[in-house]
């Protein structure tokens, strides 16, 4: 397999079969969100929603793209994925996997809705981090913080926009719609009018889809990290992409950098000018005469990638200083160029995508039953009425659209279950809560990532001990 050894191929079997693992856990934990709505207010009977959910998740994964996907995998820069030791890659997503898995799995089976993207990101930044432990600080510069700190934001900001958009929505229903009925709780054992029940499925779908989107990328992204850190020359380049291609976007950022007034840079603004012409001479006169990475020897494959990487991310880097000067033309420009060249080492096999999407798909048909008797019971005091399961619906599908259109992985869990308090609220207050639930999300929030980055950190560390 790859040319790799029995126990090499071993590991990455069972790191591919935890990525899958998570991603299915993910399914059943994450979509009891989607379905809660339609199941507590009679709209659609338990087993159809588990399936029509599953369907719309597959099909978000087939559909995403891979925006979210390097997020993920741009969390940790390449010189942590590799280090010239597999076992050490293998430490790292062994730990990742296993840690997420078990928070994952831990707030399911005590009902507690709880943050896949929380999980997974605390699960990097705990690796990233623990480097820092490692003899002789091999991994000083670890952890991408530019990148975890968008990152954290869109996690940390998704509860509250949930929360108080959902209420705006409740707030213009009622401005909207007279009808009663919307507003009353469902009759226990009666379907709802057909145009409420379209709605509710409409806003079901919506979220399933986007669901899928934006955290089935998340499990590509898992596996790209599994295969770069294993199999890092064979994952390295996307072999459809034209080579001299990427070199004629290189060398249009490479000049128009250089064009650049340098006069007011500093230290770190020299550093990122100085690596982009570097690294763009290597590229360019690595593959002369060669057209496909199938044209490029393994080893080399890797080094290709570092400089298209380290050009690409130096570029971003000086765009967000105050320190470079540049048109607003040249600067739409230089986007374009980045964006293009990145092709060449942001991919996603289709295999991938299709594994992550079944296993997805497979995990939000069982299992849901824990965290939707939560969301549609717990939050608040009154049972669901159609008009809070819509607005929760409609605010969290909307959320997690945009944050996927901007490439940020953004939290289901948050959106929704704090779509449903916030519809809650604008019916009779904070006191229709019921403040346990609300403490115990809340705790799970707050502890997330503190129990998984330790957790991570310490699994990584013992694992690099013994491999």
């Amino acid at each position: 397999m790859f040319g790799l050894t029995t126990g090499l191929a071993i590991f990455l079997i069972i790191c591919l079969l935890l990525a899958c693992f998570f991603e299915f856990i993910n399914g059943f934990h994450d979509t009891a969100n989607a379905v809660a709505t339609v199941i507590y207010t009679n709209s659609m009977k338990p087993t159809v929603a588990v399936v029509y959910s599953g369907l719309l998740n597959f099909t978000g994964v087939l559909l995403g793209g891979i925006t979210v996907a390097m997020g993920i995998v741009n969390l940790l820069p390449m010189d942590a994925l590799v280090d010239g030791d597999p076992y050490h890659g293998i430490a790292m997503v062994l730990a990742l996997l296993i840690s997420a898995i078990i928070w994952n799995f831990g707030t399911w089976y005590f009902g507690i809705p709880s943050s896949s993207s929380h999980t997974l990101i605390g699960a990097i930044l705990g690796i990233g981090i623990a480097f820092y432990f490692l003899p002789g600080n091999v991994g000083g510069s670890a952890v991408n913080w530019d990148k975890a700190k968008d990152t954290g934001l869109a996690l940390l900001f998704s509860p509250l926009v949930g929360f108080s958009l959902a209420i705006i929505m409740m707030f213009i229903f009622k401005r909207l719609i007279k009808n009663e009925t919307i507003y009353k709780e469902p009759t226990p054992g009666k379907q709802p009018p057909i145009w409420i029940r379209m709605m509710l499925w409409l806003t079901c779908g919506m979220v399933s889809f986007f669901h899928g989107q934006n955290d089935g990328q998340k499990g590509v992204g898992l596996i790209m990290l599994i295969l770069i850190a294993i199999l890092p020359a064979q994952f390295s380049l996307d072999s459809k992409i034209n080579l001299q291609s990427v070199d004629h976007n290189l060398i249009v950022v490479r000049e128009i950098i250089s064009a650049t007034d340098t006069t007011q840079f500093g230290k770190d603004e020299f550093k990122q000018y100085h690596n982009i012409k570097e690294h763009s001479v290597h590229y360019s006169a690595a593959i002369v005469g060669k057209e496909f990475s199938s044209d490029i020897g393994l080893k080399e494959r890797f080094d290709l990638r570092k400089d298209v990487v380290k050009i690409t991310k130096g570029a971003e880097k000086l765009l967000k200083s105050d320190n470079f000067s540049i048109s607003a033309k040249e600067s739409a420009r230089l986007k374009h160029e980045i964006k293009a060249a990145k092709k060449l080492t942001e991919f996603a096999p289709s295999w991938v995508i299709i594994i992550i999407s079944i296993s997805l798909g497979l995990g939000t048909m069982v299992g849901w039953k824990r965290v939707v008797k939560t969301v549609g019971e717990k939050i608040g005091k009154q049972h669901m009425s159609y008009a809070q399961g819509a607005s929760a619906e409609i605010v969290a599908s909307i959320g997690i659209g945009m944050a996927t259109a901007y490439g940020l992985p953004v939290s289901t869990t948050h959106m929704l279950s704090s779509g449903v308090a916030g519809s809650m609220v604008a019916k009779k207050g904070l006191k229709n809560l019921q403040k346990k639930t609300v403490k115990t999300i809340a705790l799970a929030w707050i502890l997330t990532l503190p129990v998984t980055i330790i957790l991570s950190g310490s699994l990584f560390l013992l694992f690099r001990a013994i491999l």
